[in-house]
C-alpha cells in the first residue's frame, strides 16, 4: 500500500490514555489514523478519508443486506423538500425547523418556496406512499434508503459524533394496524442486535423513551444508546412508531378486507452510519490506536516485509494472491523501517499482520502480530488461509465480550440523588426506581437535568419492576429507569 510521507509527530503514535483523556485520545484518533480531515472550509463538514470510507462501506454492506433480507426494498429520494411538506404534522415542523439548512434560490432566480435539505425524509417518503399504496394487499410497504442528511448543529462539532452533515440509513414502513406496526418496531430492534453488536462489537440497551423525549411526531420512541469512555451515552439507532398524524396529513390510506378505507400506520428506523463508526473507534480503540472488528476492517491482513528485496517481494505477492481468496490483503512496501511499519499499523487497528522475513521463508512459517490480542504467532505456512478463517471468528468474539464486560460493569444501582451523582461522577450509568416515564415524571427529569447534568434514557423493553419510592421526588415508583450524560 503506497502512503503519503508522515510527519515524524504523526508516526509517535497516539500520545494519551484513553482512560486519561479521552477527548484529546479521541481527537488524536481522527488525525493520525487519517480518518477524516477537519479542515474543509465550511464549519461543521469534513472530510471522510479512505481509511473511514473503507469501513463504513462495509458496514453499510452488512446493514443494507439486513434489511433486504427483511423485506425492504431500496429506494433513492430527492435531497430536496419543500417546505410545506414540512407544515403538514405540526410536532415535526416544530421539532425540525431549527436545525434546516433551506436552500432559497438557484442562479438568479429566487424559488417561490424555500426547499429544505433533508434533515430526515418521512416528508419526503409519505408524499409518495399516497400515490403508491391502495390496498390491503400492497401492506406492508416497506422501504429505506442511503443518504446523506443535514442539519444545523449548533452545538461544537466533533468528527464521526455530531456535525452538520452526516450518513446513514432510513428506513419507512406502513402497515395496516398498530399491532402490525408494533412489530415491525421490534423486527428493527433484533437488526439492530443482529449488525449493531453481533457484527460491529457495540453493546447497548434499547430503551423507550420517555414521553417528554420522543421524536418530533412519533407515538413512541425507542433507541439504542451506547457508552463512552468518559461515562456520556451515544444515542444510536432509533426506532419510532408514528402518530396517524403524517398518515392523515399526507393521505397515506388503503381500501381494507372490509372495503373500508383506513388510514396507514407508519414506522421509521435510522442507523446513522457516520455515527455508529464513531462508536466502533471508541468502544474498540485502545492506547495503541484503532481495533478493528474483523468483518469492518478497511483492510483485514497487513503483509509487513522485513527489508524490501526481491525474495521477500515474490513471497509476499505469493501470500496476497492466496489471502485474498478470504480476506483484504495489502503489502507495505514503504521506505519505513520494520518498526515504523509495526507501530503504524498497530495504530491503524489491522486485525492481522505478517511480519515476514529471509528467516520465515526459509523455515516456510509465517510470524502472525494479531490486534486483538496485542501478541505474535507463529504458524505454518500452508496453513495460512485455514488459521484466518479460525482466528477472524475469535478476533470478533474476543473484541464483543471485551466490550460487553466493560458496559456491563458500567451499570449501577442508586436509590438517591445522591447516589445518582456519584454514578454519574463516575463515568457510569444509574439504574433507578422512578416515579413515571410519562408526562408527569418530566419535572424529576428536569432536577436530574439541572442538578446533576444527566438524562433520563429510558426504560428497557423487558419490563423491569419497580419498587419503593422514586429516587426524586419520592413519590411510589412505577418505573425502573436509567439515567446517563448523553453526548
Amino acid at each position: 500500500m503506497k502512503k503519503e510521507e508522515k510527519s515524524v509527530e504523526k508516526l509517535k503514535g497516539i500520545s494519551v490514555k484513553k482512560s486519561e483523556n479521552f477527548s484529546q485520545w479521541y481527537t488524536e484518533i481522527i488525525e493520525k489514523c487519517e480518518l477524516a480531515d477537519i479542515r474543509y472550509n465550511v464549519k461543521g463538514f469534513l472530510v471522510f478519508q479512505p481509511w473511514s470510507v473503507l469501513s463504513m462501506e462495509k458496514m453499510y454492506d452488512y446493514y443494507e443486506k439486513a434489511l433486504q433480507r427483511k423485506g425492504h426494498k431500496p429506494y433513492w429520494y430527492p435531497t430536496v423538500i419543500p417546505e410545506k411538506n414540512f407544515k403538514i404534522e405540526g410536532e415535526h415542523v416544530k421539532g425540525f425547523t431549527p436545525e434546516v439548512f433551506w436552500v432559497t434560490e438557484a442562479g438568479n432566480d429566487k424559488f417561490d418556496e424555500k426547499l429544505a435539505l433533508r434533515p430526515t425524509s418521512e416528508t419526503a417518503f409519505y408524499q409518495m406512499w399516497s400515490l403508491w399504496i391502495r390496498s390491503y394487499k400492497d401492506l406492508p410497504f416497506k422501504t429505506y434508503q442511503r443518504a446523506n442528511i443535514f442539519r444545523y448543529e449548533t452545538k461544537a462539532t466533533r468528527p464521526f459524533l455530531r456535525s452538520r452533515e452526516f450518513y446513514w440509513l432510513e428506513a419507512h414502513d406502513a402497515h395496516a394496524t398498530k399491532e402490525d406496526a408494533m412489530k415491525q418496531v421490534n423486527e428493527d430492534m433484533q437488526t439492530t442486535k443482529e449488525v449493531l453488536h453481533d457484527i460491529f462489537g457495540l453493546p447497548f440497551i434499547f430503551f423507550e423513551r420517555p414521553a417528554w423525549d420522543k421524536f418530533p411526531g412519533a407515538d413512541r420512541t425507542f433507541a439504542a444508546d451506547v457508552l463512552n469512555p468518559d461515562g456520556r451515552v451515544v444515542q444510536q439507532p432509533s426506532t419510532h412508531l408514528l402518530s396517524q398524524e403524517f398518515a392523515k396529513g399526507f393521505n397515506v390510506k388503503f381500501k381494507d378486507k372490509d372495503e373500508k378505507e383506513k388510514y396507514a400506520w407508519i414506522t421509521c428506523y435510522g442507523p446513522a452510519i457516520s455515527r455508529i463508526f464513531a462508536s466502533v473507534i471508541i468502544v474498540h480503540g485502545d492506547d495503541k490506536g484503532l481495533r478493528f472488528p474483523w468483518k469492518i476492517a478497511p483492510v483485514q491482513v497487513m503483509i509487513v516485509p522485513i527489508r524490501n528485496d526481491d525474495q521477500i517481494t515474490k513471497k509476499a505477492e505469493e501470500l496476497k494472491n492466496i489471502i485474498q481468496e478470504f480476506a483484504s490483503v495489502e503489502i507495505d512496501n514503504t521506505e519505513k523501517s520494520a518498526g515504523e511499519k509495526f507501530n503504524y499499523w498497530e495504530m491503524k487497528g489491522i486485525p492481522v499482520r505478517i511480519d515476514l522475513g529471509p528467516r520465515d521463508i526459509e523455515n516456510k512459517k509465517l510470524t502472525i502480530f494479531r490486534r486483538d490480542t496485542n501478541k505474535k504467532e507463529i504458524i505454518d505456512e500452508k496453513n495460512i488461509l485455514d488459521y484466518l478463517k479460525k482466528t477472524s471468528i475469535e478476533i470478533d468474539k474476543n473484541l464483543i465480550k471485551e466490550a460487553d464486560k466493560l458496559f456491563d460493569s458500567k451499570i449501577k444501582e442508586a436509590k438517591n440523588k445522591d447516589e445518582i451523582k456519584k454514578i454519574i461522577e463516575s463515568g457510569a450509568i444509574a439504574r433507578v426506581n422512578f416515579c413515571s416515564v410519562d408526562k408527569s415524571g418530566e419535572k424529576c427529569a428536569g432536577i436530574i437535568e439541572k442538578e446533576i447534568g444527566a438524562q433520563v434514557r429510558g426504560i428497557k423493553l423487558e419490563k423491569e419492576k419497580a419498587t419503593g419510592k422514586c429516587a426524586i421526588c419520592g413519590k411510589p415508583a412505577k418505573e425502573v429507569v436509567y439515567i446517563a450524560r448523553q453526548y
